[in-house]
């Protein structure tokens, strides 16, 4: 079998251009309807989106590799690192810092050369224990000779898929430098398909030894930033490509055995990133109107307690507020917690529920809220 780094003209990608016109044009339209609505909002708006868009993207682009992150970790990471307020009070582990050091390099940073140095510090802040797993690795450098060939697979161990082979250790340097020669070059290629493009010749490359795939997403994230010109973040395809994980696997596949014209693959690149940003529409409205809620809610003081059980609400949760949770939640006595309920009550915040006694319990009282920003009824609810 002959991939297509084995080719004679390899790394000579080419694509249909004519084919792929009215599906850019499409994306491009997509990102600027999407932006010129963000910049219409206000700051702490922006913010609370930017936040939520690059938790999911950490999250998300972790699980792509089996990897489930705690969300609260990696959102407290990030809002400290931007300078943000959050409520949140976990306290992120090694791992969680680590690749959310990364991703925001790679997004905040975008206007920095992509150089191998810097991708060896990704490398290493991905690994910072020097170990996958239980395995040790080389850290911050090409993956060496003795690791081996290296297989791109997907699938649990003792069934995995695989869907490609690499390029041999001892070609890594050139292949390396040709790859960032042409990422830096100024040459004549939309942002967009630059990163579609960028995305699919780094995994064909694989040059470390673990964690190839969320740094393939993170030059493909930094080629997006440079696509829209901003920092900022408001939609993710990391998202995205988690949601069609075997189509994302398919594409790879079929393009390592293919030719060197990588047309159907950028179809399917364009085609993900424009649900990825018609997904941040539903993701963003969530962001919304829960400022809105605050803007009502803070009409009058609460308490840190309070704030805090409010917003797990708005965050949304299965189940029932009630007492002992409240009192869980805001690490309170029972008392406290019902005082604060009631209090939540008389000020139309919180509405109390059907039932009564023992199975008292409470949800957001949003109806006022609702006809305000134009948003659909919600019925935030608590977990046990």
């Amino acid at each position: 079998m002959e991939y297509i780094h084995e080719q004679p003209d390899w790394p000579k990608l080419h694509w249909n251009e004519a084919k792929l016109s009215p599906l850019l044009a499409d994306v491009r339209h997509r990102q600027g309807r999407l932006l010129g609505r963000m910049e219409g909002l206000g700051f702490r708006l922006r913010t609370e989106a930017q936040l939520t868009t690059l938790t999911s993207d950490v999250v998300k682009s972790s699980a792509i590799e089996g990897e489930k992150l705690n969300a609260e970790e990696v959102r407290s990471s990030i809002a400290r690192r931007l300078g943000l307020e959050y409520a949140g009070t976990a306290i992120p582990s090694r791992d969680v810092e680590g690749i959310v050091e990364m991703m925001l390099d790679a997004t905040q940073n975008y206007a920095q050369p992509l150089t191998s140095e810097r991708l060896f510090g990704w490398h290493a802040a991905l690994f910072p224990t020097g170990r996958s797993g239980m395995h040790r690795i080389t850290v911050g450098a090409w993956r060496p000779v003795e690791a081996g060939a290296m297989q791109v697979v997907s699938g649990p161990i003792g069934r995995e898929n695989v869907h490609f082979v690499a390029p041999s250790a001892g070609k890594l340097e050139g292949e390396m430098q040709s790859f960032l020669d042409w990422f830096e070059a100024r040459i004549s290629i939309d942002p967009v398909l630059k990163s579609g493009v960028a995305h699919l010749w780094f995994v064909t490359i694989h040059p470390f030894e673990d964690g190839n795939g969320r740094i393939g997403r993170a030059i493909a994230d930094l080629a997006l930033a440079r696509a829209d010109g901003a920092a900022e973040r408001f939609y993710s395809m990391s998202t995205q490509i988690e949601a069609e994980r075997k189509e994302y696997y398919l594409q790879l596949e079929r393009t390592q055995r293919g030719t060197l014209d990588v047309t159907g693959w950028l179809e399917w690149f364009l085609g993900c990133l424009g649900r990825a940003i018609e997904r941040a529409d539903e993701a963003l409205s969530g962001v919304m109107h829960k400022a809105r809620a605050w803007e009502k809610i803070n009409a009058e003081p609460l308490n840190e307690r309070q704030r805090q059980v409010i917003n797990r609400l708005l965050d949304g949760f299965e189940g029932k507020l009630t007492t002992s949770k409240y009192a869980k939640l805001a690490k309170c006595s029972e008392d406290t917690s019902l005082r604060d309920i009631k209090m939540l009550v008389e000020r139309g915040v919180l509405a109390k529920n059907g039932a009564g006694g023992r199975s008292t319990s409470y949800s957001l009282f949003e109806g006022e809220m609702v006809r305000d920003t134009g948003f659909e009824p919600v019925t935030p609810t608590m977990s046990r």
